[in-house]
């Protein structure tokens, strides 16, 4: 669960209860306060993929004159002890800001009425709670295949994979979302043979072109990939290795390997079975389980509000549930009538070759606005010979995407970046979005040199002209 939005309905002077209780994963993980972002998601990722980036730096650095002795190798135990000890600072950090503020209670609840919210213990001691507000901010866990025999007996997830003592070793990662291809990306980036299988596209839902550059870029890194290959089962051998069963749907031949991990990561579920929606009558998307929202986070019942992943058509996103639930606590409170926007949130998936968006794609510019109405800027239509004349990786300069209207002031409806801290690039761009950002304000703005980010302010080579847009120097 996001805290932030606890702490600023207390500021404002709410009397505020919060009800925190993890259910252990398939495999028995737990952890503690904080969500998934501090516990299994945003925090160890980025610093398991940093772990990964120092790797590279180290060995990128005897070309550049550093003596370093010997291989270099990585303790997958040591990484672990260092992420998972501050993931337990940041747990303890949250309980002492709830002291005092927000009444916290390690119990699992379910909702009585649009007032009244139950609670057990893991003893089976019942608690009851009334409130003029309800506020359900539960998220999702990770899902398994259904009908693949072994999946869920002997596979992990993205729950999971940070929590572990010991290196997962070979491991196949199934799924191509975003949570795989991170996951993919670090453990290849620490030494671990590592193959992602892929039913159809990676990213779905991101610019295609930009996934394209991710995975072209994450294949020359060292990591493998199965595309359009879909798994039949995993059975686990005598020596205590998983062989995993698949089927290549472009030939509809049967292949098997053996690894000693399988890292599901086909989606998530939104974790609302367990709350008694379905006695109040709240509206829930009866295909993806989630939901139904108001502009306003107001559910279908009166005083029940919700935010953040469990809502239908919300991203799912960390930053956004905090921004919804912020400005959801200064509404009840009273305070304030905003909304929140949900256009135009930037995103960034940390791979090796690292992706910042913000907007729209093409694919959805083009659906939204028509093809003759918008206007790709720095297309390009190979990176297979740049990646492979690279002589470091970490140097690979790739045109950013520009995608704009293409007449009038030709306001900005997407931008795309891949490069280093694609992250801290995409942010500062995001602003501009805000302010109704067009092409010629990008054009009007100076580059700061030498950086990754002044590509950004350089691009001018369209898809319509048909002309390469590839960064050849300063």
């Amino acid at each position: 669960m996001t805290l932030s939005p606890l702490f600023t309905a207390a500021q404002l002077g709410q009397k505020v209860a919060v009800l925190d209780y993890v259910e252990p994963s398939v495999r028995g993980t737990k952890w503690g306060l904080g969500g998934t972002c501090v516990n299994v998601g945003c925090i160890p990722k980025k610093l398991m993929h940093q772990t990964a980036l120092l790797g590279t730096a180290v060995k990128d650095a005897k070309k550049y004159g550093w003596q370093i002795p010997g291989p270099v190798c990585h303790d997958w135990a040591t990484m672990a002890e260092a992420v998972q000890n501050h993931v337990r600072s940041l747990n303890w950090g949250h309980r002492v800001q709830l002291q005092d503020k927000v009444k916290y209670l390690n119990i699992k609840g379910s909702l009585v009425n649009e007032h009244t919210v139950k609670g057990l213990t893991k003893a089976g001691k019942e608690t009851i709670l009334t409130a003029k507000n309800i506020v359900i901010a539960t998220g999702g866990r990770p899902k398994y295949p259904a009908n693949i025999p072994g999946a869920m007996e002997h596979g992990i997830t993205s729950d999971d994979i940070f929590w572990l003592k010991k290196s997962p070793g070979k491991t196949l990662v199934v799924g191509a979302s975003y949570v795989a291809l991170e996951c993919a990306g670090f453990l290849t980036g620490i030494g671990l043979d590592t193959t992602v299988m892929v039913r159809s596209i990676a990213l779905r839902g991101f610019d295609q072109q930009m996934a394209g550059l991710v995975t072209d870029y994450m294949e020359a890194y060292g990591t493998k990939f199965a595309w359009k290959c879909v798994p039949q089962r995993v059975d686990k051998l005598s020596s205590g290795a998983l062989q995993v069963t698949w089927t290549d749907t472009k030939t509809g031949s049967e292949h098997k390997d053996t690894y000693d991990s399988v890292l599901w990561a086909v989606g998530r579920a939104p974790e609302t079975k367990a709350l008694g929606l379905d006695k109040l009558g709240l509206q829930l998307n009866k295909e993806t389980g989630k939901v139904v929202l108001g502009a306003d986070e107001s559910t279908s019942v009166p005083n029940i509000y919700a935010f953040g992943d469990i809502g239908e058509g919300r991203p799912e996103l960390t930053p956004t549930a905090i921004k919804a639930g912020k400005l959801l606590a200064r509404r009840l409170a009273g305070q304030s009538t905003e909304l929140m926007n949900y256009d135009n949130v930037p995103t960034t998936v940390f791979t090796p070759l690292e992706y910042g968006c913000v907007g729209l794609s093409e694919e959805e510019a083009e659906k939204r606005h028509g093809k003759d109405s918008i206007e790709h800027v720095g297309y390009r239509t190979t990176t297979n010979t740049l990646l492979a004349s690279a002589p470091s990786l970490k140097f690979v300069f790739l045109p950013p995407q520009v995608v704009c209207e293409r007449g009038g002031d030709q306001r900005i409806l997407g931008l795309h970046f891949t490069g280093p801290n694609a992250g801290e690039v995409t942010q500062g761009f995001a602003l501009g979005f805000q302010c109704g950002a067009t092409y010629s304000h990008l054009l009007q703005t100076v580059g700061i040199h030498p950086t990754c980010a002044e590509e950004v302010v350089k691009v001018n080579i369209t898809k319509r002209s048909g002309l390469d847009a590839t960064v050849t120097g300063c």
